[in-house]
C-alpha cells in the first residue's frame, strides 16, 4: 500500500488488565512502526490518565469516550447491538474507514459476533474463521479455523484453504505455500465426508494451489504444512493441545532440574540454546488471532496479554495492513467459481 500512516483502532476496555496493559502495548508499538496512530475508544477517566504517562503516545493517538464495556462473561446475543460499548465503536471505526484494523483483548465470541454484523463477509465468503500464525521445528505455520465454525461444510473448508494461502503469501512470505486438511491420516479414504470432499474440490479447481491433501496433528509441528485447515471444533482442540503438551514439557524439564544436582550444573551449559529455544516459543511472540474473511481486519489478542504481547497483536494488524490483506483476498477470492467448487463436489 502507499507510504502513509496507518490507523489502528483499539478497544482499550478489552482484557483481563485493561486499561493498563492496553495503553502500555500501544507505547511499545509506536516506538517500532512510526507510521502507526491510534483510535482509542474506552472510558475516558480510566485511559486518559494512563495515556498521559506516555507523552511519545500524544501526537499519535486519538480518544473517544466509550461509556460501556463488553464483559468476559456477557453473552454475544446481549452486547451485540449495544453501540455504547468500547469494542463496538473500535469496530464500527473500521467499517467507516476511519480505521485499517480493530484490536481487541475482550471477550472473543462478542468480537467474533459484533466484527461479522458491522464488517460483514467478504463477497462468496460464507463464514469467516479464527486464524493464528504459530511456530513449528522450521518455522512458522498458519492455523485455522480456531473456534469459530464447530461445525463446517465441505465448502466452508475450501474457502478457509484459499484464505489461509493468501494469509501464509502475505504474513509468511510464503512465496507458494503448502496447503493441507488436518486429517486422522494421509490416505485419500480416512476423515469424515466433508474432509474428502473439501480436498476433491480443490484438486478439482482452477485455483493454482500447493495442495498436499492431509496433514496428521503428530506432523503439524514437523513442517510438513504451511496452513493447516480444520474446522473450529477440530482445530481448538488441536491448538489447545499443542499449547497444554508445551506446557507439560516446560513443567517436567523444570522438575527434572530442580531434582538434580548434576541437572542443574548442566543446566549452565545449556543456557545459549535454552534461550535460543525461548525466544523462538515465546508465545507472546504470536499474540493475535485475526477473523478473516470479513471486510476488515479484526485482530483477538489474549485475554491475559501482557504490555509486549499485546503490543505484537497491534504489529501484527499493522503487517497485514502493509501487505494489502483484505484487498487481495477480495480481488483473489472474487476469481474463484465456487459454484464449480459445488459441482465438483456433488460429481465426487
Amino acid at each position: 500500500m502507499a507510504d502513509k500512516d496507518i490507523v489502528i483502532s483499539i478497544d482499550a476496555m478489552g482484557g483481563d488488565k485493561s486499561p493498563k496493559i492496553v495503553i502500555e502495548g500501544m507505547a511499545l508499538a509506536a516506538k517500532s512502526n512510526p507510521k502507526v496512530k491510534f483510535l482509542v475508544f474506552g472510558d475516558s477517566a480510566k485511559v486518559a490518565p494512563l495515556l498521559q504517562k506516555f507523552p511519545e503516545l500524544d501526537k499519535v493517538c486519538e480518544l473517544r469516550h466509550a461509556p460501556e464495556m463488553v464483559h468476559n462473561e456477557d453473552k454475544p446475543s446481549s452486547v451485540i447491538r449495544n453501540r455504547n460499548t468500547s469494542m463496538f465503536m473500535a469496530i464500527d471505526a473500521v467499517r467507516r474507514g476511519e480505521a485499517q484494523a480493530v484490536v481487541s483483548a475482550g471477550n472473543t465470541g462478542a468480537l467474533m459476533a459484533i466484527s461479522k454484523l458491522t464488517l460483514r463477509t467478504i463477497n462468496k465468503i460464507h463464514r469467516p474463521a479464527i486464524v493464528s500464525i504459530m511456530p513449528h521445528l522450521y518455522g512458522r505455520y498458519v492455523m485455522m479455523d480456531l473456534g469459530a465454525n464447530t461445525e463446517c461444510d465441505s465448502v466452508n473448508l475450501c474457502e478457509f484453504a484459499f484464505m489461509g494461502e493468501i494469509l501464509a503469501r502475505r504474513a509468511l512470505g510464503i512465496e507458494r505455500p503448502r496447503v493441507a486438511l488436518l486429517n486422522i491420516g494421509s490416505e485419500e479414504m480416512k476423515g469424515k465426508e466433508e474432509i474428502k470432499q473439501a480436498a476433491q474440490m480443490i484438486k478439482n479447481s482452477h485455483v493454482d494451489m500447493n495442495f498436499i491433501g492431509y496433514v496428521e496433528p503428530h506432523d503439524i509441528q514437523n513442517g510438513v504444512a504451511d496452513v493447516v485447515v480444520a474446522d473450529g471444533f477440530t482445530g481448538n482442540i488441536a491448538l489447545k493441545s499443542i499449547e497444554g503438551t508445551a506446557k507439560q514439557l516446560v513443567k517436567m524439564f523444570k522438575d527434572a532440574v530442580k531434582n538434580s544436582f548434576l541437572a542443574k550444573i548442566g543446566l549452565l551449559f545449556m543456557l545459549p540454546a535454552l534461550f535460543k529455544i525461548k525466544k523462538i516459543m515465546d508465545p507472546r511472540l504470536y499474540n493475535g488471532a485475526m477473523f478473516i474473511g470479513l471486510n476488515g481486519l479484526s485482530v483477538k489478542s489474549h485475554g491475559g496479554a501482557d504490555a509486549f504481547s499485546f503490543s505484537k497483536s497491534i504489529e501484527n494488524a499493522v503487517h497485514l495492513v502493509e501487505q494489502d490483506f483484505i484487498p487481495t483476498i477480495r480481488q483473489e477470492v472474487d476469481k474463484v467459481d465456487f459454484d464449480e467448487l459445488q459441482a465438483v463436489m456433488y460429481d465426487y
